[in-house]
């Protein structure tokens, strides 16, 4: 039991990523459609290439969506729509119109009770049918239903006056009754009374609309068992390629029985799975950093599910708006926080699952992984706002340039494209934009790093800077310094220049606890060391790395720049005081009392930081420098550290380490080069 324990304990990492892909799968799996697959690929215009196809069973043959939009649009052109008869406002006109008339008008109806009787007669016919608001004019109905007190009548549209057509009606009228001299008086006084009491039902013309369109058959003949649907050789156009989508339709529609679900299941956790691990198996060759920390395993597979899960849910809603969900986010996020490869290839792993559900999945797929080149190609230096719209506009132009030019092969017309997915295209584009709030709360959740939190520490006004600058001022130049040489090394082999920049300025934190007893910030001749013994001075320098180690976990910088810390002096010694110790003693030295414990760098950005602090804190020392004096000064310290064994860990090769050498030699001939003397 203590045996099975220990090994246990030993090989937890190794259980948990196992733990983690197995419940990534099943997570993927669970989610998944689980009706019936078509196992033929249908490309319209194309020749059938698998063998004649038979009916399996009986099916309906779809209408096509313009023979559906067709009928839908010949509904809409043949309803009859609904007006809304207000009979309230009709009553209300008649019974008190005469009591809205003003003095000299109500003067006229007493002298003149022929008048009287025409605008009581001219009202109830204009309420007949009464009067309806100015329409677009777009309307061409012939007869409508009126609705008054419930009950259904059909007028002639015609005979609902309009605002408009109320002022002709009205002279007509009044030109027939002889009482033309009282025209204008007339019209004033109908323009008073009148009021508008018919609209048009907009509720119940859109349920009866919607009645007639749940009535349409979306389906137009059968096709029975046993039937040829197809021959091999024959081109999927036409009548053969409305029965392959009905059938392929027929088949994804289906329920599946419990023993082919079993089957169907035990088949996409078999893909799922294989697909994962060979991601897996990628970054333990490639990223062994990466493999070792589960940390960063469990944020890849997190990215990788939440967007397996975010298109499902999409898919589940509508096919036709698989598009709108910006899968690029996902190399842009692991291209922030690891590396482009990593990104690329977890993202074709990505579009591989889910081109196992998604409808055109050729199409689908081909889409995706493009677009993922172009954003590992395009984005670059992502803190920048302005590099991220630039790379935002050209992924969306290449979503569409694709899209178009595989439709008009699949197609056959540009006219038969569907220009709808223009417009989710451009909307993924700026689903993309999130992708730095996202990476903010990434850094937060899970611990790690990017290039918009490094530009933040390179800033020399941050507090912990300025606190190094205010303590330290020696070490807080030589990290400047360091830094300056670091960055235009990593710039000249590939490395991470920004990494190594901030790692450069934050090294030496550690030396705020005893600055003085380090040489860069003595003012004096006087040394604090001449009281102390060899051994005990070296305690002190060596404890500066676990000190700032201490300082920066407090003031919480992220790991990667702890590395730096960790790492700028490997495992060597401090050989000045080892040297004086051995002066002074006849005894043999103890050299561990001398040496840093490591670890050494294991990362090219680790191994340039050594190189350049240990260059630059070293030239300090040079005496009338000349161009021989540096190369050969910098050509034996970094080989020194070679000899020592520094940068076995450190991908980095010998090519590389020339060419640092190179730049360290350049930078430090220009700092140290000679002027001309000026005259007193």
């Amino acid at each position: 039991m203590k045996n099975l324990l220990d090994n246990l304990y030993r090989n937890q990492s190794i259980i948990f990523k196992f733990f983690l892909l197995a419940l990534s799968v099943f997570l993927i799996v669970y989610f998944f459609p689980t009706g019936g697959q078509f196992k033929y690929e249908i490309v319209k215009g194309k020749p059938w290439q698998y063998e004649n196809l038979y009916a399996p069973f009986d099916f309906a043959v779809l209408k096509s969506d313009e023979e559906v939009s067709a009928e839908k649009s010949k509904i809409k052109k043949t309803h009859i729509p609904y007006f809304e008869f207000d009979v309230a406002t009709a009553k209300k006109v008649k019974n008190t119109w005469k009591d809205k008339l003003e003095l000299s008008q109500d003067s006229l109806l007493q002298n003149n009770p022929q008048v009287s009787d025409f605008i009581s007669e001219t009202i109830d016919e204009v309420y007949q049918n009464g009067i309806r608001i100015q329409d677009d004019g777009e309307n061409n109905y012939s007869i409508v239903f009126l609705i008054k007190d419930k009950q259904v009548e059909e007028v002639p549209y015609e005979d609902l006056l309009t605002q408009e057509d109320l002022k002709p009606f009205l002279i007509s009228e009044i030109e027939e009754s002889n009482l033309t001299e009282y025209r204008n008086s007339l019209l004033e006084i109908f323009f008073d009374v009148l009021e508008v009491n018919v609209k048009y039902d907009e509720e119940l013309n859109q349920k009866q609309i919607k009645s007639k369109f749940d009535q349409i058959s979306y389906t137009r003949g059968r096709v029975t068992k046993g039937s040829k649907i197809i021959a091999k050789g024959e081109i999927i156009e036409g009548e053969k390629l409305r029965m392959l989508k009905s059938l392929k339709h027929e088949y994804e529609s289906q329920s599946l029985e419990s023993s082919a679900y079993v089957i169907v299941i035990t088949g996409y956790t078999c893909l799922v799975g294989l697909s994962l691990l060979m991601l897996l198996l990628f970054i333990r060759q490639y990223r062994p950093d990466i493999f070792d920390n589960n940390n960063k395993i469990t944020f890849i597979f997190f990215n990788i599910l939440f967007l397996v899960f975010l298109t499902l849910l999409v898919l589940s809603l509508d096919n036709d708006y698989i598009y709108v969900v910006p899968l690029c986010i996902l190399p842009l996020t692991l291209k922030a926080f690891f590396d482009a490869r990593l990104g690329l290839f977890t993202h074709m792993i990505t579009v591989l699952i889910l081109g196992l559900v998604v409808p055109d999945s050729y199409e689908y797929m081909f889409l995706q992984i493009i677009a993922g080149i172009v954003t590992i190609l395009t984005v670059s230096e992502l803190y920048k706002r302005a590099n991220l719209f630039i790379s935002v506009v050209q992924i969306t132009l290449v979503y569409i340039f694709a899209y178009f030019a595989f439709n008009m092969i699949k197609e056959g017309s540009i006219a038969d494209i569907n220009y709808n997915n223009f417009i989710y295209f451009l909307l993924s584009g700026l689903g993309l934009l999130f992708v730095q709030p996202l990476i903010y709360a990434y850094e937060k959740i899970f611990g790690l790093i990017s290039d918009l939190s490094l530009l933040e520490l390179s800033d020399t006004n941050s507090k912990l800077l300025k606190e190094l600058a205010n303590i330290a001022p020696g070490t807080f130049h030589h990290s400047l310094n360091v830094a300056n040489l670091a960055e235009a090394a990593a710039n000249e082999i590939g490395a991470n220049s920004l990494l190594i920049r901030v790692g450069a300025l934050y090294h030496d934190i550690g030396k705020m606890k005893n600055p003085i007893y380090f040489t860069e910030n003595q003012s004096t001749s006087v040394s604090p060391h001449d009281e102390l013994s060899p051994k005990e001075s070296a305690e002190i320098i060596i404890n500066h790395r676990l000190e700032g180690i201490e300082i920066a976990k407090r003031r919480n910088l992220p790991d990667r720049i702890i590395d730096f810390i960790r790492t700028h002096h490997g495992t060597t010694t401090v050989y000045y005081f080892y040297a004086k110790q051995k002066e002074e003693e006849d005894l043999e030295v103890n050299e561990k009392d001398f040496r840093y414990p490591g670890p050494i760098p294991f990362s090219k950005e680790t191994a340039i930081l050594m190189m350049c602090d240990a260059v630059e804190a070293a030239s300090k020392s040079l005496k009338e420098p000349n161009t021989k004096l540096i190369d050969d000064f910098v050509e034996k310290i970094i080989n020194k550290q070679i000899q020592e064994d520094q940068f076995i860990n450190a991908n980095i090769t010998f090519k590389e380490i020339q060419s640092i050498k190179k730049i360290l030699k350049s930078k430090l001939n220009n700092i140290y080069h000679l002027r001309i003397e000026y005259p007193d």
